[in-house]
């Protein structure tokens, strides 16, 4: 019985798959409700306003707008979707969304 592995064998040639984290969508960008803003692994970004988390710590937008970040404590950064005015305005009154408020008026 031989002690050695034959000719051309090896114990590399392992390797996972990239995850492809990081950023996906930079400040100023407009984006849609549901696209994913950063893929993380843990908190390098928190989550503000109209900014949901999944469970893999993902952030995407809970709604349309422009992606804004802001700096906190400790270097870490903050992503927040800034609503457009119209937006902002129907929900200062209380009103959900757009369709809500014109069903109503």
């Amino acid at each position: 019985m031989a002690h050695k592995k034959g000719a051309g064998s090896t114990k590399n040639g392992r390797d996972s798959n990239a995850k492809r984290l990081g950023v996906k969508v930079v400040g100023g960008k407009f984006i849609q409700t549901g696209q994913i803003i950063v893929r993380q692994r843990g908190y390098s970004f928190h989550a503000g306003s109209n900014v949901g988390i999944g469970k893999d710590y993902t952030l995407y937008a809970l709604k349309d707008g422009y992606v804004v970040y802001s700096d906190t404590k400790l270097n870490k950064k903050r992503v927040s979707v800034d609503l457009n005015p119209w937006e902002k305005f129907i929900t200062e009154i209380g009103y959900s969304d757009w369709s809500s408020f014109v069903r109503n008026t």
